[in-house]
Order: C-alpha cells, then structure tokens, then sequence
C-alpha cells in the first residue's frame, strides 16, 4: 500500500469519527470516537510528519457533516494551442488557474473570478471538462478528500495581468509545459485535458 491509498484511508478513518462525534449521545460512543479521532492524527502525523499539534490546530473538528473539498480550474489555450499557466506563490510552481470553490459562487463563477484574479483575463467556461478524484492520480499525499472540477475556458480578453496572489503568468507548448504544482494539477491531467479540446472531444472525464 502506498501512502496516498493509506492517507485515504486515515481520512476515512477521521471521517467516521468526525461523523460520530457529532451525532453520538453517550459517553461510551463519545469516548470510541475520540479514541479514533486521536487513533487517525497520529496515523496522519506518521505518515505526513506535520506534527499532531498542527494537524489538532489546521483540521478543527467540523460543526457539520464532513465532506469533499472541491477545487475548481480552467484550462484555456491562445491562437497558437498554447496552455495558460500561473505560478503559485505558494511552492513556486505552476498550475492551471483556479483554486478552491467559494460559498455563494457557482462553479462557473468561481472560475471567471480565478482567472481575473490570477490572470486579469475576462473568460467563458465553455464546457466542463473533466471531475478528477484526486485518489485516483498520482498527487501527493494530501489530508483533505479533494474532487478537482476543471472547465474549457475561452478568453474574451487577451492582455494578461498576473494577479497578487501569484507570481506569473504565462502560456506554455503542451510538449514544454514547466514545473507543475502537482498537489493542485499532474502534467498527465493537463495531456488528458489538452487533447480532448485539440480532437474535439469535449465530453466530461469523469472519475
């Protein structure tokens, strides 16, 4: 087993806890589930090594029922095919723009927001591309249960503004894409998502 199928499995694991801490009424429920809550920080310590401290600290017990994080991106190609990138203040590194959904915001437009944000490009979300399960690619070990939404853009601007919130950004031959940010998009994701729009297939990816 790796440590991406055993990091879901501790995040199922703090699910079920979670889960029961929230709904249990005795003391004896209460207690089991905060011995598997403590059993699955020390297993996510184990295998992250972020400290159980950091981990009580960052990952609050809910106040609701826990559920998938869902990380919405674009990908959008100028006259040339080429992929528009920017790069993440966060490792340096480059990615698809976008970020996480926000409440109040369809997906759409959390999309459209992303890209002038990060981009200062007025696009359209033409059509949805794809909705990866992040278990189901080789992204490294995260502690949240992650669906990734991903949306063809087309632009209806063209002058480029990077946003504060990244360091730049620019567009890059499919065949020379830059380092990747591959906890938020792995170059396989993004050759998947290129050819489908270069052949016409324009269908959802759905894991």
């Amino acid at each position: 087993m790796n440590n991406t199928e055993l990091l879901t499995l501790i995040t199922q694991l703090r699910s079920v806890a979670d889960v029961g801490l929230l709904y249990a009424k005795n003391e004896y429920d209460i207690e089991r589930y905060n011995e598997l809550q403590h059993i699955s920080i020390k297993m996510l310590d184990n295998v992250t090594g972020w400290g159980a401290e950091d981990i009580k600290l960052n990952f609050p017990m809910p106040s609701d029922y826990p559920t998938v994080k869902v990380d919405v991106r674009g990908i959008l190609l100028n006259a040339e095919n080429k992929i528009l990138l920017a790069k993440e203040s966060a490792d340096g590194k480059w990615s698809l723009p976008g970020g996480w959904a926000d409440i109040g915001y369809t997906a759409k437009e959390v999309i459209i927001k992303e890209f002038e944000e990060e981009t200062g490009l007025t696009v359209v979300p033409e059509r949805l591309l794809a909705v990866f399960d992040k278990k189901m690619h080789p992204h490294p070990p995260q502690p949240f249960y992650v669906y990734k939404i991903v949306f063809y853009c087309k632009a209806l601007s063209s002058t480029l503004n990077k946003g504060f919130d990244v360091l730049e950004v620019a567009y890059f031959d499919i065949n020379t894409l830059p380092d990747l940010s591959e906890d938020r998009i792995l170059k396989s994701q993004i050759e998947l998502l290129y050819q489908k729009i270069v052949t016409g297939d324009l269908t959802a990816e759905v894991d």
